[in-house]
């Protein structure tokens, strides 16, 4: 499956069917089964493309697998008001918990997901990003791009607990409570996934600027798909001695990280 229509099947699924089932399902369904419906349709998504159609087991899709379990979980603590707030706000929070904890004790995990995006074929290709990663420039540009991540789900956990806190004001198993919680999806499935979204490119982007920059290689030349790992492979014949040690522009590098980070998303 491509990059382009998963993404495009991750919006309709995880976000616009959730407000169509509790909007029109509620009446033929029943308040309960509805609400149930729309909050387990986005887990069974994930995991049915974690287990059936992608099948790739790393941390993106261990992470991306664990935090729908988890949602998927809450969906039976039948809460209202302010716990059913905090509970449609966790995933936020797991968020947070993981990037930002991660970037704060030296150990990001999008050292991982670098590594898994650009995923490394061979043993030698893998040692090489290995050595690239380690280099400090990297590492911090690794951090601060894990602390964004972070710091923006925070943020936005916080007005999404806001918001329903505010909106989602009926009793739960109710036609009203499951009308709100529509009406709250419709806006922050919108409203929040979209700077989540601008934090994740810039942050694949400032990694991605700091690789390029350490990377030999021939500043007019249009990046391709398999640059990267032509340039890495320069990196090390110029580290061991045997090339002029030269480095791309920085507008090569510019350009050549904004295409890596395009690409993440399946844009480019």
């Amino acid at each position: 499956m491509s990059k382009s229509l998963k993404l495009t099947l991750d919006i309709l699924i995880g976000a616009a069917a959730p407000v169509l089932i509790l909007k029109y399902g509620t009446a033929p369904l029943g308040t309960l089964p509805a609400y149930l419906t729309a909050a387990l349709v986005p887990v069974a998504w994930v995991l049915l493309d974690l287990f059936f159609f992608s099948r790739r087991f790393n941390f993106i899709t261990t992470y991306g697998g664990a935090s729908a379990i988890m949602r998927g979980a809450l969906a039976f603590w039948y809460v209202d008001g302010a716990l059913f707030a905090f509970k449609d706000s966790a995933s936020y929070l797991l968020a947070f918990l993981v990037f930002g904890l991660t970037a704060f004790i030296g150990a990001p995990v999008t050292r991982s997901i670098a590594l898994q995006g650009l995923a490394p074929d061979t043993p030698e290709r893998e040692a090489q990003m290995h050595r690239l990663l380690d280099e400090l420039p990297v590492r911090g540009a690794m951090r601060q791009a894990a602390l964004l991540i972070g710091l923006t789900n925070l943020l936005a956990g916080a007005i999404n607990y806001a918001i329903n806190l505010r909106m989602v004001t009926a009793p739960f198993n109710t036609a009203a409570f499951n009308d709100q919680v529509a009406n709250v999806n419709a806006i922050t499935r919108i409203v929040l996934v979209l700077p989540d979204m601008l934090a994740l490119f810039y942050a694949f982007n400032l990694m991605y600027k700091a690789m390029y920059a350490l990377l030999p290689g021939d500043n007019d030349k249009e990046a391709d798909g398999a640059e990267f790992w032509t340039l890495l492979a320069q990196r090390d014949v110029a580290l061991a001695g045997h090339g002029d040690g030269s480095t791309l522009s920085g507008s090569a590098v510019d350009v050549r990280a904004r295409k890596q980070a395009r690409g993440e998303f399946g844009i480019d």
